[in-house]
């Protein structure tokens, strides 16, 4: 799809499917290795300190993901933090893990998203920390004091409605990415087209994040089944969410942003960097340590200054009650 379409597309729907962007052997071969790594470093670790009854030597990944973090979960691990590459929104202490390796860093900056983004952002481009990895198992078995956003089923929003106003202004693109097959039955993500060009809606706290009310929904919602390798830019007002996983597999995806340059993130706690400039090649962060020596300082700050406002949400509005 060349440039003129995709921006004609985003325009008048809020989001377009690419298709075959990334190569699964090429692009995606290293994220899976470096997780495959981390689940078996963890996976070793908990059954050697007692947490899990096996560590599943031998399972594929999906498999052995599944069994070790419902075994976690039961346990009372917050197994998800261990895999994902952004911190909570509370209590983080010294310990609190996040996962922060060059195999995500590449991911993050591939020139192939990037040249994307250019499309509909221009060439200076800021990494939004507002991203996520998400691994989700069958969701009957999930615990139900686990399930959430990373976990389980996505309740309706929009991605502004998960920034602060600061950023209301701000061209945030969400590139949303499936590492394996992303299926109705495994739990794809549903959105409404051209939902985009209404307001951003008010938002409810609730199970799984804050949440549109169904009442205020613009419309019925599209489910969108993709491959891995597919790319899915999604408008910062779509509203959208992921169907419920009933498979017996996982579903592993990644959502990912960027905006231009000298614009506010939303999320002013977490770390932000320029991954493309033109004007400023110098600025262009490239070193995958520097990256997350940008986290670890973030997760100091939070330490010493506990728990900043991370929405503008309370379930005061009227349409909550």
């Amino acid at each position: 799809m060349n440039r003129m379409d995709v921006v004609s597309q985003f325009a008048e729907y809020g989001y377009v499917l690419l298709e075959d962007v990334l190569d699964p052997e090429e692009d995606l071969a290293p994220i899976i290795r470096d997780y495959e790594e981390l689940l078996d470093t963890l996976a070793e670790r908990w059954f050697g300190q007692g947490l899990i009854s096996s560590a599943y030597r031998g399972l594929p990944f999906e498999q052995r993901f599944a069994a070790v973090a419902l075994e976690a979960g039961r346990a009372g691990i917050n197994w998800i933090q261990h895999f994902d590459f952004s911190l909570p929104q509370g209590g983080v202490t010294a310990d609190t893990p996040i996962h922060h390796s060059e195999a995500v860093f590449n991911l993050l900056t591939h020139p192939k998203l990037l040249d994307v983004a250019e499309q509909l952002l221009g060439p200076e481009i800021v990494v939004n920390p507002i991203h996520h990895v998400r691994l989700k198992p069958p969701e009957d078995q999930v615990p139900v004091g686990m399930r959430g956003g990373l976990t389980a089923r996505t309740p309706w929003h929009q991605d502004q409605g998960v920034a602060l106003p600061e950023a209301d202004n701000s061209d945030i693109l969400t590139i949303w990415l499936p590492i394996t097959a992303a299926t109705v039955e495994n739990g794809c993500l549903s959105v409404i087209p051209g939902s985009h060009r209404g307001a951003l809606i008010t938002h409810c706290p609730g199970v799984g994040g804050v949440q549109i009310p169904e009442r205020l929904l613009a419309g019925p919602g599209v489910p969108v089944p993709m491959r891995p390798g597919s790319i899915l830019l999604l408008h910062r007002l779509t509203q959208h969410a992921s169907l419920t996983n009933v498979s017996q597999g996982i579903r592993w995806s990644f959502d990912l942003r960027y905006q231009p340059a000298g614009q506010p993130t939303g999320r002013p706690a977490f770390p932000a960097f320029l991954a493309r400039s033109r004007a400023h090649p110098e600025q262009v962060v490239t070193d995958w340590r520097d990256w997350a020596t940008m986290w670890e300082e973030a997760r100091q700050a939070m330490m010493q200054h506990r728990d900043p406002v991370f929405n503008r949400w309370t379930a005061t509005a009227p349409v909550c009650a």
